[in-house]
Parts: C-alpha cells; sequence; structure tokens
C-alpha cells in the first residue's frame, strides 16, 4: 500500500516536468555580421506557442526594433519540419503539436555595434540579449542555459553570466530577465581583473589604445569604492566591465552585475581620461540605481512596448549627479573642478529654451518619443532628464544638509530607497513614494519643490542654496549681438527660441550666401561681431535652392552666465559634509 501511494505522489513529477530553455549562439562567418542561433525547448507541451523578440532593451528607452535582424526561422520536432507562422512585428507561433522537444533556429544579423545592441565581425563579436535571444512569455521565470560556440581563431568570452562547465563556454541564468541583462564579448580581447569593496571585477578591453592597465586597476578601484561607500554595501561577489575601445564612442549601458562602455581609443590621458573615469562611475551606480533601485515601471519588464516613467530625472540624474561628485570624493577631482563641473550643469539647462517648456517628470515619461528622437526643434522644446535631473540632485543635496544641520545628505536618500524598497519590499517605487522618502530622509515638505521644479519649469533659487554651503552666485548677461542660430558650412542647423534669427524668420535649412551685401565664407561670426545691438542686418539667403533677402535687427544674445565662488574662510558644516572627501 505504501508503495502504492509513494507511486501515487510522484506521477505528477514524472508527467509534469519542468520546461527549460537553452540556447546556443555561433558565428562560423563573422565577417558576414551573421550569428546562428539555436532555440532548444523541452517538456513544453502545447498544441502551439510564440517566440517573441524584445522591441528594445532595458536602459535604453528607445523602440528598436530588433526583430528586424532576424532571418530564416526554421522550427523542427524529431527531425521534422513544424509550420511556423509570424503573427505580429516581433511575434511568431509555433504550432509544435504536443512535442516534447522543439528546436527553433535563426539567423541574426548584426552590424551595429553600440552599447545597445549587437554586432560581430572578423575581429570580435559582442551581443545584448534582447537583441539575439527570443522569448516564451509563460517560460520568461524558468532558468535560461546558453552556450557559446566561438569562431575557430577566438579563445575568450567575457560575462558575467555564471560558468556551468569547466570545458566549453556553457552558461545559466535563472530566468530570461538575467540572461538578457549579461552583454557578451567574444574574441581575443585583453583581460585583468581587480578587487575593490570585496567585490572581484573582471575587465575586458577590445581594442587598441593607450589605456595603463595598472593605472586602470588603481582608479577603477577607487571609484568602485566610493559608489559602494554610498551605499553601505555591494550586491554583486563578481562584476564585469566590457570596454571596447573605438574611434568613435557611444557612452555606457547598465546591467546588474556589468556594464558596456565605448570610448574612443586614445582616452586614457587629460582630461579625457577623467571623462571616462566619470562614465566608470556612471555605469557602476547604476549596478545600485536602475537595476535595484527602480521605478516600479521597470520590471518585470514588458518586452513588446514602451515602459513608461516619470522618474528617470531620479535614475539618470542622480547618477549624473553622483558621477561627478564620486570622482571628487574619489580624490580624482579637486574642489575647484568639482565646483566648476557643477556651475557647468547650470549653465547648461539654464540657456536651453526647452528648460522653460518642459518639466524633468515631463522629459522623463517622453524619453521614447522625444529623448532618442531629436530633431531641429528640440533644442527649444525639451530638457534632458540626465542634466537637469543632476541639477535638481544637486539643489536636493544641499537642501537635506542644511535642514538636517549638517547630519543628512543625498547619500542618506539612495540608502533608504535601496533597504526600504530592494531590500526589503523587493519592487520599485512610485513617484508618491519617491516624494516622502525625501520629505523622511530631508524633513522638509516637498509639494511645492515637486510642483515648481519637478512638474513645473521654475528656475532654481540658486544663490539660496549654494549659500546653505558657503558659495556665493554671481550671474552675467550676455548682452553681446547674436544671430541665434548653429551653422555648418553657412547652413542653418538650429534657430534658438526668441532670438534675432527666430524672431526674423530664418528657418533650419537656409543657407546664408551674403551678409548686408558681402559674401559670407564660413566668416558669419565675423559680420556679427561688427554690429551693435538693435542694427538692422540684410540677409541673402538659399532657401530650397530659391533665393531671397530677409532683414531683420539685432538683438543681444541674453545668455545667462552663473559663476560659483568658493570663499575657503566660508566652509561651514553644511559645505563641509556637501564635499568631503573619505
Amino acid at each position: 500500500m505504501k508503495k502504492i501511494l509513494l507511486a501515487l505522489l510522484l506521477l505528477p513529477s514524472i508527467l509534469l516536468q519542468a520546461a527549460s530553455i537553452s540556447y546556443e549562439v555561433s558565428m562560423p562567418e563573422p565577417h558576414t555580421h551573421y550569428y546562428n542561433v539555436k532555440m532548444d525547448v523541452k517538456d513544453h507541451q502545447k498544441e502551439y506557442f510564440d517566440v517573441q523578440m524584445p522591441v528594445w532593451s532595458p536602459g535604453s528607452y528607445l523602440v528598436r526594433e530588433f526583430a528586424k535582424g532576424v532571418e530564416g526561422l526554421v522550427a523542427t520536432a524529431n527531425d521534422k519540419t513544424l509550420k511556423s507562422e509570424k503573427i505580429n512585428k516581433n511575434t511568431w507561433r509555433i504550432y509544435t503539436k504536443e512535442s516534447k522537444n522543439v528546436v527553433i533556429n535563426y539567423k541574426v544579423y548584426a552590424f551595429e555595434l553600440s552599447v545597445r545592441t549587437s554586432f560581430v565581425d572578423a575581429s570580435h563579436a559582442y551581443f545584448n540579449g534582447t537583441s539575439m535571444f527570443m522569448f516564451i512569455d509563460e517560460l520568461r521565470n524558468t532558468p535560461h542555459n546558453l552556450t557559446i560556440i566561438p569562431f575557430k581563431d577566438w579563445k575568450k568570452v567575457s560575462t558575467s553570466l555564471p560558468k556551468t562547465s569547466k570545458e566549453g563556454f556553457q552558461y545559466q541564468a535563472p530566468d530570461y530577465d538575467i540572461l538578457v541583462d549579461s552583454p557578451v564579448e567574444i574574441g581575443n580581447q585583453e583581460t585583468f581583473d581587480f578587487t575593490s569593496a570585496g567585490v572581484i571585477h573582471h575587465v575586458a578591453m577590445y581594442g587598441k589604445g593607450n589605456y595603463n592597465i595598472e593605472k586602470l586597476k588603481v582608479d577603477m578601484a577607487k571609484i568602485t569604492q566610493a559608489c559602494t561607500d554610498v551605499f553601505g554595501e555591494n550586491p554583486n561577489k563578481e562584476y564585469t566591465f566590457i570596454i571596447h575601445n573605438l574611434t568613435r564612442g557611444s557612452g555606457g549601458l547598465e546591467h546588474l552585475s556589468s556594464t558596456t562602455l565605448e570610448v574612443n581609443r586614445w582616452t586614457y590621458e587629460g582630461s579625457a581620461y577623467k571623462g571616462f573615469l566619470s562614465l566608470v562611475a556612471h555605469e557602476y551606480f547604476h549596478l545600485w540605481n536602475v537595476k535595484r533601485v527602480r521605478p516600479i515601471e521597470l520590471g518585470p519588464f514588458d518586452y513588446n512596448n514602451e515602459n513608461y516613467t516619470s522618474l528617470l530625472w531620479v535614475m539618470e540624474g542622480f547618477t549624473s549627479y553622483y558621477d561627478e561628485l564620486l570622482l571628487y570624493r574619489a580624490g580624482i577631482y579637486d574642489e575647484e573642478t568639482i565646483i566648476r563641473k557643477f556651475r557647468g550643469s547650470i549653465n547648461n539647462i539654464e540657456n536651453q529654451p526647452g528648460n522653460k517648456v518642459q518639466p524633468v517628470a515631463h522629459s522623463s515619461f517622453d524619453a521614447w518619443i522625444k529623448a532618442y528622437r531629436p530633431n531641429e526643434n528640440s533644442y527649444n522644446t525639451t530638457i534632458s532628464y540626465y542634466s537637469k535631473g543632476s541639477v535638481v540632485a544637486n539643489m536636493l543635496d544641499l537642501m537635506i544638509i542644511n535642514n538636517s544641520k549638517g547630519k543628512k545628505n543625498l547619500d542618506d536618500v539612495m540608502q533608504y530607497l535601496y533597504n526600504e524598497f530592494y531590500k526589503k519590499q523587493d519592487r520599485g517605487f512610485t513617484p508618491a513614494e519617491m516624494k516622502t522618502t525625501l520629505e523622511t530622509v530631508s524633513g522638509l515638505k516637498m509639494d511645492d519643490f515637486f510642483a515648481n521644479y519637478i512638474n513645473g519649469t521654475e528656475t532654481f533659487d540658486y544663490k539660496t542654496l549654494f549659500g546653505y554651503a558657503g558659495l556665493t552666485v554671481e550671474t552675467v548677461v550676455n548682452k553681446d549681438p547674436s544671430l541665434g542660430i548653429s551653422e555648418a558650412n553657412n547652413k542653418i542647423r538650429r534657430v534658438y527660441r526668441g532670438s534675432s534669427a527666430y524672431l526674423g524668420g530664418l528657418n533650419v535649412n537656409d543657407e546664408i550666401l551674403a551678409f548686408d551685401g558681402f559674401r559670407v565664407d564660413g566668416n558669419i561670426k565675423e559680420f556679427i561681431d561688427a554690429k551693435k545691438v538693435g542694427d538692422e542686418i540684410s540677409l541673402l539667403i538659399s532657401r530650397d535652392n530659391i533665393i531671397q533677402t530677409i532683414k531683420f535687427p539685432l538683438l543681444e544674445k541674453g545668455s545667462t552666465g552663473y559663476f560659483l565662488l568658493n570663499d575657503s574662510e566660508k566652509k561651514n558644516s553644511v559645505h563641509q559634509k556637501w564635499l568631503s572627501q573619505k
């Protein structure tokens, strides 16, 4: 009887084996820019199931339509071809007829080398999982296995995924989200390790450059430690940097336990090197802020549609503030440099017309349709949640320090978000909870702050806020005459709202041929410098190859320069808390 009962108890587990998904990625002809992908689905016995290719990559808020790179999808079971059909732009339906094991083969064309996409050529291969791996929605939370078969001359694979075999390149992710959040570099890249904050950091360097590995070990360790100090702990045991040294860089993209950076190959000296270290700080800080401390909308992800949030000013803006501040804390910047950086951030946003049009919360929400798709008028109508958010973070830091009498700062906000929502509740937070967190830490009511500066476009009282830290703020208005355009080879690329050109009727794409009857040959500024505010000018232009004359008066430039004057005798407790080097 006991044997019968035991058999009955075991029966469901025998009949209902857990489904599993395995991928094999190869690139037998890398010069053709194609990957071969084999997707092996076991024990998912249904009449049919759908496989989908993501349309975007988390961290980069633009629908990129990765399905456009897919070719030649064929599904088989027991060596027989199964019926499959594409039912929408990124979904294929596989009619499996209850087959136990289904194999799906497809190719991916990959010739866009950026931190968000995938690429393969004769020198190396790199991919982001969202542009490589299809998923089955109902199996997203099951383990996903990955085998990589490098091109015959390539010996190395760099990724944050844990290996499951000492031989070859086999890996496993606990679910689909982790799989596609773990970029992979394949080739003969130079690799090295360093340990910081109790974490082993692996670095993979593709491409020639003027980098010094021993110097990188020291400086990257300083930065990773400074980032960890903000939160008090590092959630990773290992972390991977993939760095592409190219003619032209494209920035970075964050992942849970890794990042990809793309920089100019000669960036490792002088001011450019400090810019590189700032990029390291930015993407490393994201392993907390975005990947764990996150808006509630950003996870679990919807890979088929836009994932809207009004909080990118926190995720990217706060990170942009810290990527400079932490270089100061790490001893890479001196105080004069960090204050100059803060000044630059303010001048950047306050002299962009779009800053008075688009609130930073709206900038966050509309990232999908505006931030990554700028046009000739974007400068007049939008503001970056990176740059505006960094200034917001700076102002909040000073407000918190001042109101707490030097006991708390923005670090305490980040720690609260990390401990309360990530560690304790294991979820993201809402805009209301972000506001409540700021109020809890600062002791200030934030109703007016959010209404005026987050959901509104008012200008901060910089004199008062920097005055908390003993800094004097001076402003200078530029009263020189200005045309109010940006141009290249006398062709107008941008017309600034409210400027002489804007009010006078010049358009983007107009070509300026003559100024007051004299031929213009790349010297428009010389003509403007010879004029006074109020002078009427006459421009001969070509618009759609029609020659015409436009006349209007010159206005003053009107931009405001902000200067932060640091008096060493006024370094009060707020200043010391704000700019302390640990």
